[in-house]
């Protein structure tokens, strides 16, 4: 049977068994700092579509309660007025949610915060998966920013080798945190969110769908991550090395003209995927001027396509940023590209060879610079 086919079988599945099959649920708490100036926020994402299902204000006092009509069951996330958000599984547990709310502290660190969810056994794993994921992401911003603030080593080269080092160890073990969970909870309904983090390791990923088949084979969630998986292999296997890049045309700066991949046949292609907001893209900045400088008249380009929402901060950033290369603006946020592309972080990097083929992606600071050297050296000796 045709792969597509297959999915619209699943997918049948998935709105059949909606139609009759909705809960409500409340959730309820209270904030301890609150800034009324906002709302308290639930919404689902599907694919690259931000779904709200509820917004309310929060109480003077700070407490608040709302319901959730859930017609999905799955991950759905509580967004406490701009300040703390968290992650939960929605489907039958009433929740208790408090958060901070407000940030008081003198000292402002920018990063997610833990909040922990009183409801059920689907959100008993929740909790342990955001904790896990909390303590990863400070623990990895503090241990690799030693070799940085060691004034003993000099040489930046060995300084970001170190750093990586640090993160791929790290990375490693949190690896391995997740699949624990994985093996000790994969009967639970929500394991279904953990999957994603544990789609390297086959054969536990495979045992867990196995479990849950077993256990409801049309659980919508299961069916809907299923049908997910499909296209995503499908996707993949067009932004393999050797394949050409997936085409796309969106206006530069001042609207005379469009831009793509095709644009730039013949040269070696850096595209960059970018926003204003995102502190890590704009450090690599310094890295592909040095790039450019470097490869240009060797036959390199980069494209740069960003995805903000606010097409003034993206003209503001390109200014501050002074990046002497192409430049275009993706229309709603990306969600197109970031599908087409199969990223959902960035910065993001693919570099394509003279044909348009893919060579290869996530190539950042030494790494592609060693990789356009080589490519560089090896065009000019044929």
């Amino acid at each position: 049977m045709p792969k597509k086919q297959v999915l619209i079988i699943l997918l049948s599945i998935i709105f059949a068994h909606f139609a009759h099959a909705q809960t409500n649920i409340t959730i309820k708490g209270k904030i301890e700092f609150p800034d009324n100036r906002f709302k308290i926020e639930v919404t689902e994402q599907d694919n690259f579509n931000t779904i709200v299902h509820n917004s309310i204000d929060a109480n003077k006092d700070g407490s608040y309660e709302l319901s959730v009509k859930v017609e999905r069951p799955g991950a759905y996330t509580l967004n406490c007025q701009n300040q703390e958000r968290v992650r939960f599984w929605a489907e039958d547990e009433d929740l208790i949610i408090n958060f901070r709310g407000r940030d008081t502290a003198r000292v402002h660190y920018i990063g997610p915060t833990y909040v922990h969810i009183y409801g059920g056994p689907n959100n008993e794993l929740i909790n342990l998966f955001n904790w896990e994921n909390y303590l990863h992401y400070w623990t990895g911003a503090s241990a690799s920013n030693v070799p940085y603030k060691t004034p003993e080593i000099t040489d930046k080269a060995l300084v970001q080798d170190i750093s990586g080092k640090i993160l791929k160890i790290l990375n490693e073990d949190h690896d391995k945190r997740i699949a624990y969970l994985v093996q000790q909870y994969g009967d639970r309904n929500s394991i279904i969110l953990l999957l994603n983090s544990i789609r390297n390791k086959t054969e536990l990923h495979d045992e867990v769908i196995a479990r849950l088949e077993r256990k409801n084979p049309d659980y919508p969630p299961l069916v809907k991550y299923k049908a997910q998986r499909i296209e995503e292999k499908e996707l993949k296997a067009r932004l393999e090395k050797g394949q050409p890049a997936p085409d796309f045309s969106y206006p530069t700066p001042n609207g005379k003209e469009n831009l793509g991949p095709h644009s730039f046949k013949g040269k070696f292609l850096i595209i960059d995927f970018w926003a204003s907001w995102c502190g890590p893209c704009r450090m690599e900045i310094p890295n592909l001027k040095k790039d450019y400088e470097t490869y240009r008249s060797k036959g390199v380009e980069i494209l740069s396509v960003s995805i903000d929402k606010d097409e003034s901060a993206w003209r503001k950033a390109m200014k501050e940023e002074d990046m002497p290369w192409s430049q275009v603006l993706a229309p709603d946020t990306g969600k197109d590209i970031l599908k087409t592309y199969q990223f959902s972080a960035i910065p993001h990097i693919v570099l394509l060879d003279k044909e348009g083929k893919i060579i290869g992606e996530n190539f950042r600071g030494k790494i592609l610079t060693d990789k356009l050297e080589e490519l560089t050296n090896t065009s000019v000796n044929h």
